[in-house]
């Protein structure tokens, strides 16, 4: 600064350097704020979750979380890619756990992959489907297929041409797990196509079985998806880890 009979001014240099000092402060307000918003009692942590990261690892995630931040409410929602993400950008969530979508749907979004899971194709025990080797003999079953705006049907459908399989024609599109499972279990003509993590408890127990197709380009990414440029808060920071914390023991 520079002293004058009409008072004090900046230098040149300190023009400067007031730009980068007015930006600290700001970010240390910000840091104080986040820690003072989420030590209150009524914090609440908003977590969307993919079909087949709800029945699997978030499980045990989350009630290891309630032990660690017992006055952190934990709202669970589940629901198609495209909604949850909508809503982890509009701000109506904090995170989003489930397979990497395709880039038009991850804009404004960062991802942190946990682990990679392939989709499959699964009936029941009492099937004549067990012994299917090729992806056109699917045909002659009703086939349960991902919806338009589920993130696997992009690699179901490239899976399908690369075999030269068309579109199935006796198809039911659908998202719901509810409803997947208790079809193909009743049903022992249907057949459903389904990402791994959300059979995997229904294949350990017998009550389908995954058929033997090649589905390894299928495989992706799963992963944690929050708002890109954005400071997470405490309780976040804590989640996301335990998260990783439990992928690497699985």
């Amino acid at each position: 600064m520079e002293r004058s009979r009409s008072g004090v001014s900046l230098t040149p240099e300190g023009e400067v350097f007031l730009q980068f000092a007015e930006q600290s402060t700001a970010a240390l307000r910000h840091g104080l704020r986040s820690i003072q918003a989420n030590s209150s009692a009524a914090g609440k942590l908003r977590i969307g979750a993919l079909p087949s990261v709800a029945s699997t690892l978030l499980p045990k995630v989350a009630l290891a979380f309630a032990e660690q931040s017992p006055d952190t409410l934990v709202e669970i929602n589940e629901g198609p890619h495209n909604d949850l993400t909508a809503r982890l950008r509009s701000g109506g969530l904090d995170l989003v756990v489930g397979r990497l979508g395709k880039p038009d749907m991850m804009a404004g979004l960062s991802f942190q992959q946990l682990y990679s899971e392939e989709v499959v194709v699964v009936a029941s025990a009492q099937s004549d489907a067990q012994g299917l080797t090729d992806f056109a003999e699917l045909d002659g079953f009703r086939v349960l297929y991902p919806p338009k705006d589920s993130a696997i049907r992009p690699l179901v459908a490239r899976l399908l041409i690369s075999q030269g399989v068309p579109l199935f024609r006796n198809r039911i599109e659908t998202a719901s797990p509810a409803f997947g499972r208790a079809t193909s279990l009743a049903d022992p003509n249907t057949v459903w196509i389904i990402s791994q993590g959300v059979v995997a408890g229904d294949i350990a127990d017998g009550r389908l079985v995954k058929l033997e197709l090649d589905m390894s380009a299928t495989r992706g990414a799963v992963g944690i998806m929050s708002r890109a440029e954005e400071v997470p808060s405490v309780a976040t920071r804590s989640f996301s880890k335990l998260l990783s914390e439990v992928c690497v023991q699985r």
